[in-house]
């Protein structure tokens, strides 16, 4: 089999898949990149693909390998979220060169999905003023729909400081308020909040 590329990423990923697929649960698209990227996969999450955190385009085929795919391959599963640190680590360095600005929309948003994702509040404020001032925000734009979740993850943050539906997965016991909040909508219910405020 073929060595996978960065190029080979974020083709199927951008070309393939589509920003139409890109949240939605598909078990189709899922088994796809288990398929395809599963070992890639891997091999990041053993501390490989240094080679691809250089540059704009191949770090993103990184990000989209140990931020976005993990989260596609094992939904419910603690590994979904094994390579988290690896992600940030790369996002961080990426936006300090300046690479996120020199990819397109809508994929320059995986540049800050990893600080989104995070449950460091510091982490969720820059996500969020990233969001907000390097996406597009006019109506019915991407960017207007990352910043509706990117506000929503750092409510969550703020009020619980970790995201409560990564509890079962994780192992991590769940507390009551957390077992209410999660009871009446969880993260769901703060999205409407949001909308129905906005």
């Amino acid at each position: 089999m073929p060595e996978v590329t960065p190029k080979d990423v974020v083709t199927f990923w951008v070309d393939e898949v589509g920003p139409d697929k890109w949240y939605k649960a598909d078990d189709a698209v899922d088994a796809e990149i288990r398929k395809r990227f599963g070992d890639v996969w891997q091999t990041a999450a053993a501390g490989g693909l240094r080679d691809w955190k250089c540059g704009p385009s191949r770090t993103l085929a990184y990000l989209l390998v140990t931020d976005q795919f993990p989260r596609n391959m094992f939904r419910d599963e603690a590994r979904s979220f094994q390579t988290d640190r690896q992600a940030r680590s790369a996002a961080m360095r990426a936006l300090a060169q300046g690479w996120d600005v020199r990819v397109a929309e809508p994929q320059r948003q995986f540049f800050y999905l990893p600080l989104v994702h995070s449950e460091v509040l510091e982490d969720q404020e820059r996500g969020l003023r990233l969001v907000l001032t390097r996406l597009s925000q006019r109506d019915g734009s991407v960017g207007r729909e990352n910043l509706l979740h990117a506000r929503a993850h750092r409510e969550v943050i703020r009020r619980f400081g970790r995201f409560p539906h990564r509890n079962a997965c994780l192992g991590r016991p769940t507390s009551g308020a957390e077992a209410t909040f999660l009871s009446n909508g969880g993260y769901g219910a703060v999205v409407r909040q949001l909308q129905a405020a906005a």
